[in-house]
């Protein structure tokens, strides 16, 4: 529950702000202040929204959707600097399945709030600094690729 607090608070807080005000008529002068509405914050600490068109339209990308279900959206980009595939969820703890999942077959992903890129790990420094998120190693089941 946590973990979708401030997603709400993203979400809400458009909405309220848009709605809010404006319905009576004392001006802010009249002892009312303004407050700022959060645009101080860094750059860096902005994160894609979980919707695969957004995500890939922040990657430079022409996504290609490749699977549409309710509990998951799934796009393919193709670039000349690799091709990586985009999953957002309606839900973070469908995230978090998906992951345990993926977990047995191994492999590097970049995660961030409702979505995952999944790709080449040389490919996703660079998405992760248009994107935001964390790299996750998952490591699979069975030996390593140096087991004999």
């Amino acid at each position: 529950m946590r973990a979708a607090a401030p997603a709400v608070a993203l979400v809400v807080l458009p909405l309220v702000t848009a709605c809010g005000g404006g319905d009576d008529a004392t001006p802010a002068a009249a002892g009312r202040t303004a407050t700022p509405s959060g645009s101080a914050a860094p750059p860096a600490g902005v994160v894609a929204p979980a919707k695969v068109e957004v995500i890939a339209g922040l990657t430079g990308c022409e996504v290609k959707i490749r699977t549409e279900a309710d509990e998951l959206r799934e796009g393919v980009c193709h670039t000349e600097k690799g091709d990586y595939l985009i999953t957002t969820f309606p839900e973070e703890k469908l995230k978090e399945t998906w992951l345990e999942s993926a977990g047995v077959y191994g492999g590097t992903y970049l995660v961030g709030m409702r979505w995952v890129v999944s790709a080449k790990p040389e490919t996703l420094e660079p998405l992760r600094a248009k994107l935001g998120g964390t790299i996750r190693q998952l490591r699979g089941i069975g030996p390593g690729p140096n087991a004999s």
